[in-house]
């Protein structure tokens, strides 16, 4: 029963093992892109299945229940969806395509592991091991300089959010007496009101706030983005922040006080100015969607701060939305770049000719992180505003319609460049689509749509997982 119920991590391991063994023989790009296609689909298959099982593993330092099996049934579709762009690699330095797999598989794996701990050390154990995965990919690009720049970067910034979360958890553990976050929910409260608790709870979010990128542990972002591969940058846009903001909410729901929201409330405020200031000023499209997970970091703190089932219902289903929107951002970034570069926003000229469906896509996923109607974007910037409003968090939710406002200005400014301005030469990289992307481009889109217009199913899911 125990292997049942952790299943989903043990197929992950598999898929570990297999690429661990690829690497060990002659690289062969297209072979290995079928395997890990074929797996990352199984992946999602064993999640769906195991989406019911309940349980408690390793003397209940891990918890299996609705709530994580929803996420991890996010991850393993992020990861499938990161696969699909996989077929040409061009952004990963040669023959290292099996250590790219071997590594993605292992950083869902500890994902996984993070959105089911239930003690601070699994939770410590499972962050590290995802992030070292993430390091090391990002050093595998193309361009050896940069892209070890960035890890070593990335490494910088993330041990020093390491060491500040892991002397938060010695702070609550003084204070508590306890490390299981079952027992620390219920005797953390009261302790809140000394500072050392509160403080202690709050650098432990510090080290989510680093995989969140949330301001003051955002500066990696931009240089990461840029430097690593395309591929490898979707990853982390999409799959690394649905993790963050499960266990966000597993440590936020172990008790709030009134110090922590107004924290909370701060560091929400100065992610999305920031965020949304710095993308106005970008000409680098990866750098540009960098500045914008910043701001969407900081959208996500409004429905943590909210410190109910409701405020953590809307930050998954924003946690969802963003994986969505920023895959397709993603997808248009891969199939633009086809030598594996960084575009620029004036590439895009002529995309809506050349391929529309892309550009549509991308249009569609441009309005719903700017949180124009219909799109699922803005039915999670609603629910998050909802959510802030019962608890009379009136201002922030201004300052953060303000944002939206100011987002929309570099969102459009990338569409002005896809559908109104043409391309200085013939030879633009602008890509021609092919059937498997025309398909991809219908899905993303209909999925924006669809979930925008009718989220009722996916929503009562979501409240049941939080306990709504």
């Amino acid at each position: 029963m125990n292997a049942i119920i952790f299943s989903p991590e043990l197929w992950m391991l598999a898929i570990a093992g297999v690429f661990l063994i690829r690497a060990m023989i002659p690289p062969n790009a297209a072979r290995d892109y079928q395997i890990a296609l074929v797996m990352a689909t199984l992946a999602v298959g064993v999640c769906l299945a195991a989406l019911g099982f309940s349980g408690n593993l390793f003397a209940g330092t891990y918890r299996i229940d609705l709530f994580s099996q929803c996420y991890k049934c996010l991850l393993s579709t992020g990861l499938f969806l990161v696969v699909c762009l996989c077929n040409n690699l061009r952004g990963i330095r040669t023959g290292l395509q099996p250590e790219f797999y071997l590594l993605l598989a292992v950083s869902t794996l500890a994902m996984m592991m993070l959105v089911s701990s239930a003690h601070l050390l699994t939770i410590y154990m499972a962050l590290e091991l995802s992030s070292y995965s993430l390091y090391i990919l990002v050093a595998l690009g193309r361009d050896r300089d940069l892209a070890i720049r960035a890890g070593i970067k990335y490494f910088l910034v993330g041990a020093s959010a390491s060491a500040v979360m892991l002397f938060g958890m010695a702070m609550v553990y003084g204070a508590a007496g306890t490390a299981y976050l079952g027992e620390l929910a219920r005797v953390l409260p009261p302790l809140l009101e000394r500072p050392s608790a509160a403080i202690g709870l709050l650098l432990i979010l510090g080290g989510f706030f680093f995989k969140l990128a949330v301001f003051p542990f955002h500066f990696w972002a931009p240089v990461v983005y840029a430097g690593a591969a395309n591929q490898v940058a979707a990853y982390i846009a999409t799959v690394s922040k649905v993790a963050a903001v499960a266990i966000l909410i597993r440590v936020a729901a172990m008790g709030s006080s009134t110090y922590m929201v107004h924290v909370l409330a701060i560091l929400s405020i100065v992610s999305m100015t920031v965020g949304n200031l710095a993308a106005i000023a970008q000409k680098d499209l990866k750098r540009l969607l960098a500045y914008s997970s910043v701001a969407h970091g900081g959208y996500v703190l409004i429905g943590i701060l909210s410190m109910d089932a409701a405020g953590y219902a809307a930050a998954t289903f924003y946690a969802l939305a963003v994986l969505v929107m920023k895959f397709t951002c993603f997808m248009v970034v891969i199939k633009v770049a086809g030598d594996g570069g960084n575009p620029a926003i004036a590439d895009l000229a002529g995309l809506h000719r050349r391929a529309p469906l892309l550009a549509m896509a991308l249009m569609m996923a441009l309005f719903g992180l700017a949180g124009i109607p219909p799109t699922i974007g803005f039915t999670g910037k609603l629910l998050l505003f909802t959510a802030a409003m019962t608890q009379g968090h009136l201002a922030l939710i201004l300052i953060a319609m303000i944002n939206v406002v100011i987002s929309l200005y570099y969102y459009l400014h990338v569409l002005r460049a896809a559908y109104l301005l043409e391309p200085v030469d013939n030879a633009a990289r602008v890509y021609r689509e092919t059937v498997p992307i025309k398909v991809m481009s219908v899905v993303m889109i209909a999925a924006m749509v669809i979930l925008g217009i009718y989220p009722q199913q996916l929503i009562q899911l979501i409240n049941q997982a939080v306990g709504l």
